[in-house]
């Protein structure tokens, strides 16, 4: 089979459907000059997004085949009758993913920032997901207020740092792409839409899922939603959140783009954009897309939020002025210490806290992908000492 009649066009730009800037390409028809679909280019960002979805996709994925006797003059198979209602995950696949905790490298990133209890709280209040299509990727399910899962985003991070993997390619995707489900009838909500039942506490939005997780442990006096692009960000997206007070919270340098977005919002609800980050970003980190996530991890969590660690995570703190390192005791009493110097690959493992405080036994070390810190306690030793 071959596509040599489609190229890149080389006039005009669209919107990608994966990063919401205005840089994606379509292809053409060579012969007509006509687009091929809305949804088949690439993205001229490579370096930040590279998202690309070729012609030769495109006809696998509807069903589309070329006749070969006619000049590869394409033609369709007779179409089942358009599925108008909107297309949810089967509630098992959901549930499936909600485990692998241990593998799952934004998990262990949150782990590092706001404690284990935080993290462990953050977890099933999003209800996040781990999915194998990437080692150790995080799955953010899209459910909506009426407990409807209407598709889930995977994407991979850097557990040291936080960020998204996108070397050598963008690591992100869908859950309905994934398992190629066949009519699927796409209809986004609100990342953690969920959380709105029964809560009428005000609303704040922000772009990134892991921001809004983030966000949620520094500042609980908000319900903290993602609309995962400011290009998604309507009306109609936000309907659930008619009659709420809603804050918007854009990433450095997009406070324009939000509050032109917010014009459209203020039919649903009553709505206010903050410019915190915009006033609180240098032009390098505006350049990096300084988010609010990226500002709030500056403190620690018991330091923002004024309470003691014993309080916001439920261990106590050793005192002293020495460095301070987060291990984690399991119900059993085991002690995880992650290994120096990068604390990032195995942990140093004692049958108590005791035998590491006397040194009685020699210490196990294992690799961190054998062990879930998730539920377990989290306390910090001083090495020093």
């Amino acid at each position: 089979m071959e596509y040599h009649k489609y190229s890149l066009s080389k006039r005009g730009k669209h919107h990608c459907p994966a990063c919401e800037h205005k840089t994606f390409v379509l292809y053409i028809d060579n012969s007509t000059g006509n687009p091929l679909h809305s949804i088949v280019g690439k993205c001229d960002r490579a370096d930040n997004c590279g998202h690309h979805y070729p012609p030769k996709q495109y006809f696998q994925d509807n069903n589309i085949h070329f006749d070969t006797t006619r000049n590869f003059t394409p033609y369709r198979r007779p179409a089942p009758t358009p599925q108008l209602a909107p297309s949810y995950i089967d509630i098992d696949v959901f549930k499936r993913s909600l485990q692998g905790y241990g593998d799952n490298r934004l998990v262990k990133y949150l782990c590092s920032v706001v404690g284990v209890e935080a993290a462990n709280e953050a977890v099933h209040h999003y209800l996040i997901g781990t999915s194998k299509h990437w080692d150790g990727a995080t799955l953010f399910w899209q459910i909506d207020c009426f407990g409807r899962v209407h598709t889930g985003k995977i994407m991979q991070y850097d557990s040291r740092t936080g960020k998204r993997v996108k070397e050598p390619v963008n690591r992100i995707s869908w859950v309905h792409t994934v398992l190629k489900l066949s009519n699927f009838n796409l209809s986004q909500c609100l990342f953690g839409e969920h959380l709105l039942s029964g809560n009428n506490n005000p609303v704040a939005i922000v772009e990134s899922e892991k921001t809004a997780i983030i966000a949620s442990c520094y500042l609980p006096a908000f319900i903290w939603l993602a609309c995962g692009g400011c290009g998604h960000l309507s009306a109609k997206l936000c309907e659930p959140l008619r009659g709420r007070n809603v804050v918007l919270f854009p990433d450095a340098g997009k406070l324009r783009e939000w509050t032109e977005k917010a014009k459209a919002l203020h039919a649903v609800c009553h709505v206010s954009v903050s410019s915190l980050i915009e006033e609180k970003a240098s032009d390098e980190e505006r350049k990096a897309g300084f988010d609010l996530a990226d500002y709030l991890v500056r403190f620690s969590l018991p330091e923002f939020t004024g309470k003691p660690q014993s309080e916001t995570d439920g261990t106590p703190v050793g005192t002293g002025t020495g460095k301070r390192h987060p291990s984690y005791v399991s119900d059993t009493g085991t002690l995880y210490i992650p290994t120096p110097p990068d604390r990032q690959t195995t942990y140093t493992v004692y049958p108590s806290v005791e035998a590491y405080n006397k040194r009685l036994t020699t210490p196990e070390i294992v690799s961190m992908r054998n062990v879930d810190i998730i539920g377990m306690k989290q306390v910090f030793i001083n090495p020093d000492t």
